[in-house]
């Protein structure tokens, strides 16, 4: 069963499919096919083209530079440009126009969207996002970075930590103390903070995998603009749950798509190894087979809401709970398949940390193992599994809450 749509909304995604025909190159097998520099040379270029088509923000209105898309336009975009396997910007695009983009769209002053919005879109700033600390990952509520008023600037001292694309990037907006006597949900600032200054330190943390997408950032010092705060002083936890909101919206439309095309890769494995007749194997990918399609009903009821204008909300952990424990399971089964080739690593490893690996990769131990490792972090970070579970049992299905400790 699969989506349907208007005449108009099949017509745009004709539209899409001849931009991508017309762009990619004619024997494009995605972008998983590509190798090391070519996979960073390609992107670069890639996102010029989608600056110059104005794909790059297709939900911004058009004043500040995007494509004023509909919701529906935005989804067959999104839909389309995980078919063909290709990415939909750079690498830190997801927290400048998703995350950052539309936050500042919500909650910024007219000055703040004049200024960073231009400078987001044409490359120019370049973001992370500040949140989880050592003491402050799942429960944001416990930030302690700390940032206090002197004169015309924000003073910050503290640390963060799992800040991925961190080297990456020139600006950080980021979840500070500024009253440190209110409870702890309130007291905190969303600040938007300058990274090439004395005062901020980034050290890459290198995974299990042996890549380093995550970092530790230090504040010492560092310093921001008195009005870099967004959503007003003391109101940052509105601002970083509804920032949280954008950052799975999206993923309803694009990720049963891309656990679709991993599933067909593993199936390709089995087969290359003559283990499709083996039982367990059967019985395991037919498991597999089953939680995919659940994926793909529960991506259309989330799908249905946000076309009907209902931002995702806490209903957003049963989508995370669900792809991040499936991956998990889905993985080890990639390694049994593996055998004792599952011990050496060999060909092209994953150029994302992130979910599954690219479309088009090869059926390699570097493919597969690499994707395995990364599938432990995705029960953890934006929200570990046990904390989905708590939200879904208590916003969600309203059961008591946890007993808090004495």
């Amino acid at each position: 069963m699969q989506p349907t749509y208007s005449e108009e909304a099949e017509a745009y995604r004709e539209k899409v499919q001849a931009f991508l025909a017309e762009k990619l190159p004619s024997n494009w097998q995605g972008i998983g096919a590509l190798q090391g520099e070519e996979i960073d040379e390609f992107v670069t270029e890639w996102r010029k083209t989608l600056y110059e088509a104005n794909y790059l923000a297709p939900g911004w209105p058009v004043e500040y530079g995007g494509a004023g898309l509909s919701a529906t336009e935005q989804v067959i975009l999104a839909e389309e440009f995980a078919k063909a396997g290709v990415v939909t910007g750079g690498p830190n695009d997801v927290f400048g126009i998703q995350m950052l983009g539309n936050t500042l769209l919500m909650w910024g002053t007219e000055e703040q969207k004049q200024h960073y919005l231009p400078r987001i879109l044409s490359g120019e700033d370049t973001w992370c996002q500040g949140y989880s600390e050592p003491d402050a990952g799942s429960d944001l509520g416990n930030v302690g970075l700390r940032a206090e008023l002197d004169g015309d600037e924000w003073v910050l001292n503290g640390q963060k930590i799992w800040t991925s694309a961190g080297h990456l990037a020139d600006h950080i907006f980021t979840l500070a103390r500024t009253d440190p006597d209110s409870p702890k949900h309130k007291g905190i600032s969303f600040l938007l903070v300058p990274m090439d200054q004395p005062g901020i330190e980034v050290r890459p943390i290198k995974m299990i995998s042996g890549d380093s997408e995550f970092n530790e950032v230090f504040y010492t010092d560092a310093r921001c603009p008195k009005d870099n705060v967004v959503g007003g002083v003391n109101n940052g936890w509105a601002v970083a749950m509804s920032l949280l909101g954008f950052e799975r919206g999206e993923a309803a439309a694009t990720g049963p798509i891309r656990y679709q095309a991993e599933l067909d890769r593993l199936i390709d494995l089995a087969r290359e190894r003559g283990l499709t007749d083996d039982p367990v194997i059967r019985q395991r990918l037919a498991w597999c087979h089953s939680k995919v399609q659940i994926m793909k009903f529960l991506g259309q009821r989330t799908l249905t809401q946000f076309l009907a204008g209902h931002h995702p909300g806490p209903d957003g952990a049963i989508s995370k709970l669900y792809w991040s424990e499936y991956h998990r399971i889905v993985t080890e089964l990639a390694v049994d398949i593996l055998g004792a080739d599952a011990l050496t690593i060999e060909g092209r490893p994953p150029s994302s940390a992130f979910q599954t690996d690219d479309p088009g990769a090869a059926n390699s131990s570097a493919s597969w193992i690499g994707t395995f490792l990364n599938a432990r972090a995705g029960t953890i970070y934006a929200g570990s599994s046990q904390i989905q579970r708590n939200i879904i049992g208590e916003m969600i299905l309203q059961l008591p809450k946890e007993p808090k400790p004495a």
